[in-house]
């Protein structure tokens, strides 16, 4: 986030914290030591930087009281209802309170409750529907494309032109979260959108550039894309980028494939995460019967 000066909440806190940019090195170099995204790195020094910039110092040089009571208005900010910039502020003070080796105060820090919600589905209609809506190309393609391969939008921007096996089939998501590869289905009829776009947009490397020459889209962008299509559409329900991925492990499970495979497949470290789908899926109810009875051919009633 930049203000009217030019610089960024961290380059401001850099110039009047004092200790920032060390503390913005040493917590780069963990992030890249355990093996943690950018994006991980980017969001916890955002968060230290603006209680620094509040307080004009250090987290570890605030009053715990003073922590707290900022906290507290963070929870009650009527502008963030989904409390995300406190949870945020949060992880972001517990990251910090380890690294300098002060753990005591990592856990004294609230405790969060993982929310309960359930992913919100968009159904086949309204799929089509979004994937007819947008006017470029490249916008149709790229949302088709999220949904076809159950992509995070971390995974699209990285993917590269050599990524998609036309061959084979297949799309290569390579150290995404958890820093591991996997191997996803491409699509037969997503194929034919993606020749076209190549064929018109000429992209280099990336499979989508963004504006400069050479550079990746940015995950924002990919957002955006999704807000502005919303509107085009007459869908009325909360969802987001993610829900497109979302809508594709539900919907796989629909259409009878196994939970390991669809864990697999999301590129999930355990398959508690993958499990929440299950309460979503619409899947065809089957009585109890032994496998006997099928051994011969139809159960007879």
């Amino acid at each position: 986030m930049r203000k009217k000066t030019g610089l960024t909440i961290v380059e401001r806190a850099i110039i009047l914290v004092p200790g920032f940019e060390a503390v913005s090195k040493k917590m780069q170099q963990q992030v890249v030591l355990r093996g943690q995204s950018m994006s991980t790195f980017n969001n916890y020094i955002r968060r230290i930087a603006a209680i620094s910039l509040h307080f004009g110092q250090l987290p570890d040089e605030i009053d715990e009281d003073e922590i707290n009571t900022y906290l507290v208005g963070l929870a009650r900010d009527p502008k963030s209802p989904s409390r995300s910039s406190f949870k945020h502020m949060v992880y972001g003070l517990r990251y910090y309170y380890r690294i300098c080796g002060k753990n005591k105060k990592a856990i004294a820090l609230p405790a969060l409750k993982q929310d309960s919600k359930l992913p919100i589905i968009l159904n086949q209609k309204e799929l089509k529907e979004l994937f007819m809506a947008p006017k470029l190309l490249k916008h149709r393609v790229v949302l088709s494309l999220i949904y076809s391969a159950g992509l995070r939008g971390q995974e699209v921007i990285n993917l590269k032109i050599a990524d998609i096996d036309f061959e084979r089939k297949t799309i290569h998501i390579r150290q995404s979260k958890y820093k591991k590869d996997r191997i996803v289905p491409l699509s037969t009829d997503i194929t034919k959108g993606l020749k076209k776009y190549l064929a018109a947009e000429n992209p280099h490397v990336w499979l989508f550039n963004g504006k400069k020459l050479h550079s990746q889209y940015s995950t924002k962008g990919l957002s955006w894309i999704m807000r502005e299509t919303l509107k085009k559409t007459t869908i009325i329900k909360a969802v987001n980028l993610h829900s497109l991925r979302h809508s594709y492990a539900t919907h796989l499970l629909e259409q009878g494939l196994n939970i390991v495979t669809v864990k697999k497949l999301l590129g999930h470290a355990s398959i508690t995460t993958t499990m929440i789908y299950l309460h979503v899926a619409q899947c065809e109810y089957i009585e109890a019967h032994s496998p006997f009875d099928k051994l011969y051919g139809k159960a007879k009633k």
